[in-house]
């Protein structure tokens, strides 16, 4: 595969380009520019099996004006792509942002806003080629309204539901839309937070999200407890939902 990967310097991201490379598919990394994005590109370059080059470009998820820049940077370098791969994003607490709207404000336009306008970006060129595959890392937060998400709950399940609307849209194009939700995975962006007992790893989340990317499913949970727990939850009437604080 020639892959576009937004998101690969970190947690699960990295694990997943990691496996990629490793089996020998082409990598160009998106990310905010630094010293973290060409590390990450030299690191997946030695770990390609011919040492292919793996090329980087500005891209933010809060500046939609870096997008088609980046997605033709990517273009160039690998002569065309037939994957994308965002799985970068924002986190914060519940706490956090009811505290600070400004930050509440940035998770909310990075992780739907920014998200959806890039996909937008990267759709329309998979198209142009007769399709492709977008894989775009939601998350279970967004199955249900909870007291420890309502915010960052609330974006991912507006992302959720467009990725669906993809899917339902232009599969019969070519297009295949994976949506991956992830569980509690133990990762930069949860360290600080207890994690429940059946917390995953990265390296076993990018394993099965290959899986599903190389299968075309339109809907991985990863852990894949979480399909089973997220079921449940999504079930509970609502006078429960306001008595439980999952």
């Amino acid at each position: 595969m020639r892959v576009v990967f937004l998101g690969a310097t970190k947690g699960m991201g990295r694990a997943l380009a990691r496996r990629m490379v490793e089996r020998g598919d082409r990598l160009f990394l998106l990310g905010r520019e630094g010293e973290e994005l060409r590390r990450s590109a030299a690191d997946l370059a030695a770990r390609h099996p011919q040492h292919a080059p793996v090329g980087t470009h500005a891209c933010d998820l809060a500046s939609s004006a870096t997008f088609a820049a980046a997605l033709d940077a990517a273009e160039a370098e690998l002569g065309g792509f037939d994957t994308v791969v965002v799985s970068a994003g924002l986190f914060a607490t519940q706490d956090a942002m009811e505290a600070d709207v400004a930050l509440a404000e940035q998770v909310l336009a990075v992780d739907f806003t920014g998200t959806v306008v890039f996909c937008e970006h990267a759709r329309k060129r998979l198209l142009a080629r007769g399709g492709g595959t977008l894989c775009v890392f939601s998350s279970v937060a967004g199955e249900r309204g909870r007291k420890p998400v309502v915010l960052y709950g609330a974006a991912k399940a507006g992302l959720s539901r467009y990725l669906e609307g993809l899917d339902h849209k232009f599969r019969a194009q070519g297009l295949r839309t994976v949506t991956v939700k992830p569980g509690f995975v133990k990762t930069g962006m949860t360290a600080g937070l207890k994690p429940p007992p059946f917390a995953g790893e990265p390296e076993a989340v990018a394993q099965q999200v290959l899986r599903a990317i190389d299968g075309g499913l339109p809907v991985v949970y990863t852990p894949s407890i979480w399909r089973w727990v997220m079921l449940v939850i999504r079930w509970l009437p609502r006078f429960v939902m306001r008595k439980i604080g999952f």
